[in-house]
C-alpha cells in the first residue's frame, strides 16, 4: 500500500507540474537546491584525494549540467578563442542562484577556476568543506584589513598558479536590462597582479521571474569577450579601466538579450507550426 501511495503522490506531482506554473516553480526551485547540495558532497571523499584543486568542483560541475538540461535550459557558450591561457580575473554578470549552471558549464571550459565566496559559508558543512576543497577563497567581510589581505594574497595566486579568478563585479544580485555600476575590488586584484581581466557576460533570465513564480524552459547565450590588459597599470588607471569594462560588457548584455528573446520567438513559431 505505501508503494502504491508514493506511486500515486509521484503522478499527481506530476500533474501539478504540468497544469500549474506555481506548482512546477516551486518543486523545481526544491529540486535545484537538492540535486545542488548533494552534487557538491556527495563527491566529497574523492576531493579528499586531491585537497585545494579546482578539478574537485568538476564533479558537482558535470552533475549540474545534467540538471540544467533536464530542466530544459539551454546553455549556448561562445567566444572560447578569446580564453587567455595566463591566469586572470574573469569577470561576470550576476542574477540569480540559477548562476550556479552558468559556473558549472564554465568550469569544464575554462579551467583552473577558483571563487571568492564569505567566511560564512566555510561554516555550513559539509558544503562548506567541500567548497574548500575546490579551492574557494574565504574572505572575511567583517574584517577590512584581513579580506584585503586575502585579496591580495590572491593576486599572487591569480598570478603563480595560472588561477581564473571567477568575480561578480556588481556584487549583488540583479536581472535588470541593465548592469549595476560595478565595484573596485575585482579591478584592484587584476591591476595588483598584472593579470588580465577576461569579461564574460550572460543573457537575462528570462524564462525566470520571482513575482510570477515563473520558472520555464529557456536559452542562455554566454559569451567570452576578449581580455582586458592591465599591464603597466597602476591605480591611478583603475576608474578608465572600469569603465571600459562596465561599457563593452553593457553593449554585449543588451545585445544577447535581443538576440536570445528573437531565438526563442523562433523556437515558439515552429512549435506551433508543427
Amino acid at each position: 500500500m505505501g508503494s502504491l501511495d508514493a506511486l500515486a503522490a509521484v503522478v499527481l506531482l506530476m500533474v501539478l507540474c504540468s497544469t500549474s506554473r506555481v506548482v512546477r516553480y516551486y518543486i523545481k526551485w526544491a529540486v535545484f537546491v537538492v540535486w545542488s547540495t548533494v552534487s557538491a558532497c556527495a563527491p566529497i571523499p574523492l576531493m579528499l584525494l586531491d585537497p585545494l584543486s579546482w578539478k574537485n568542483a568538476l564533479y558537482p560541475a558535470r552533475s549540474l549540467r545534467v540538471l540544467t538540461r533536464l530542466f530544459g535550459i539551454h546553455m549556448e557558450v561562445s567566444g572560447t578563442e578569446n580564453i587567455v591561457d595566463s591566469g586572470c580575473v574573469v569577470l561576470l554578470n550576476h542574477q540569480s542562484l540559477l548562476d550556479l549552471h552558468v559556473l558549472a558549464e564554465l568550469w569544464v571550459v575554462m579551467e583552473r577556476c577558483a571563487v571568492i565566496a564569505k567566511r560564512e559559508i566555510f561554516w555550513l558543512w559539509p558544503f562548506g568543506l567541500a567548497s574548500w576543497l575546490w579551492g574557494t577563497i574565504f574572505i572575511d567581510r567583517l574584517n577590512p584589513e584581513k579580506s584585503q589581505k586575502t585579496i591580495n594574497s590572491t593576486g599572487d595566486r591569480v598570478r603563480k598558479e595560472r588561477t581564473r579568478l571567477l568575480l561578480f563585479p556588481e556584487g549583488t544580485r540583479h536581472g535588470g536590462t541593465t548592469l549595476l555600476p560595478f565595484k573596485k575590488g575585482a579591478f584592484h586584484v587584476a591591476i595588483a597582479s598584472q593579470t588580465a581581466i577576461q569579461p564574460v557576460v550572460v543573457s537575462r533570465y528570462h524564462f525566470l521571474d520571482y513575482d510570477k513564480c515563473k520558472y520555464d524552459a529557456g536559452t542562455v547565450l554566454i559569451k567570452i569577450l576578449p581580455a582586458i590588459s592591465t599591464k603597466g597599470m597602476t591605480r591611478d588607471d583603475l576608474p578608465a579601466v572600469l569603465e571600459r569594462t562596465q561599457a563593452v560588457m553593457q553593449e554585449e548584455y543588451a545585445r544577447l538579450n535581443m538576440e536570445v528573446l528573437k531565438m526563442d520567438a523562433k523556437a515558439m513559431d515552429d512549435k506551433y507550426v508543427r
